[in-house]
């Protein structure tokens, strides 16, 4: 009977055991960051009144996947041991596959990219993957030392903002013939470039000691984590107010509610919160804006 009653209580812990481990591979394999610019590219194909093929989506979703994928395997990272988080050591103990997934992914945007005829945009959509290559990729020798351009004093969240944004609205632009240079493009990619950028902060606030050791300058470093913080929500109120034209008010009431959230998630980062804070909330705020702008198109 002790046997029979004790089951329900080994259960549970296996249970509990297993979700974590799917919840980090979910985390930390970066599918949900792929996700998150999966939403936000087809959130302004909503803002358009438009559906995202589903084709374009893949190919959005492959390419987030192995960029951030190939980014995590680099190999002189593993050679960085300052600072090793939960996320960091998962990251080690799976590197394998890891590189076999940025592989996959690779071959599928690859496929997507020439049969989907976006040949046409290779300067463009190459200069994308560039910065986001070379964003950890040593390739400049400064101070005695190789550096990457997110080493470049301050650079970093701008680099992030600058490609988060160009994908998530520029594709979609210019997937629908409109002008880059169009109003309602220039809004709505100012619009994600400040929210994008109020998001790096918080990832900067959570690498604030690791960049500090490997003599990376960043806004926290340099100024503070309070300074930083102030900056962020600088920057997301900026984006809150470029609202895209033609929205009812009630449609920019629900709007602002992800905006809020960000705040929040701004206002409490710190680099002692643990790994999800950072990878499920700061990247499930991108999937919550995009879940607003569904329920208002």
């Amino acid at each position: 009977m002790r046997q029979v009653s004790d089951k329900p209580a080994a259960v549970l812990p296996a249970f509990a055991t297993g979700l974590k481990r799917g919840v980090d591979a979910l985390l930390y394999s970066s599918c949900l960051v792929a996700t998150a610019a999966t939403s936000l590219t087809w959130a302004t194909f909503l803002v358009w009144q438009v559906h995202i093929p589903f084709r374009l989506a893949l190919l959005i979703f492959a390419a987030t996947l192995f960029l951030y994928n190939i980014d995590s395997v680099l190999p002189y990272k593993f050679r960085q041991q300052a600072v090793l988080s939960e996320r960091k050591l998962w990251m080690i103990r799976h590197r394998r596959e890891l590189f076999g997934l940025a592989l996959g992914a690779l071959s599928v945007a690859t496929m997507l990219f020439w049969l989907d005829g976006w040949r046409h945009l290779t300067l463009f959509l190459g200069h994308l993957a560039a910065i986001s290559l070379l964003y950890s990729c040593p390739i400049l020798k400064w101070h005695g030392r190789w550096r990457a351009l997110r080493d470049l004093p301050l650079l970093k969240v701008f680099l992030i903002a600058y490609v988060w944004a160009a994908i998530t609205v520029w594709v979609p632009a210019l997937y629908l013939s409109k002008a880059l240079t169009s109003p309602v493009v220039l809004v709505l990619f100012g619009r994600r470039f400040f929210f994008i950028l109020a998001l790096a902060f918080v990832f900067d606030i959570r690498d604030y000691t690791k960049d500090l050791l490997s003599g990376t300058r960043t806004f926290p470093g340099i100024f503070g984590i309070r300074a930083a913080k102030a900056l962020a929500l600088l920057c997301l109120a900026v984006s809150g107010l470029l609202v895209p034209p033609g929205l009812a008010q009630a449609h920019l009431l629900i709007l602002a509610l992800p905006t809020l959230l960000t705040g929040l998630i701004i206002w409490f980062a710190d680099e002692t919160r643990p790994d999800y804070y950072f990878a499920l909330l700061a990247d499930g705020i991108m999937v919550v804006q995009f879940l607003a702008v569904y329920w208002v198109a």
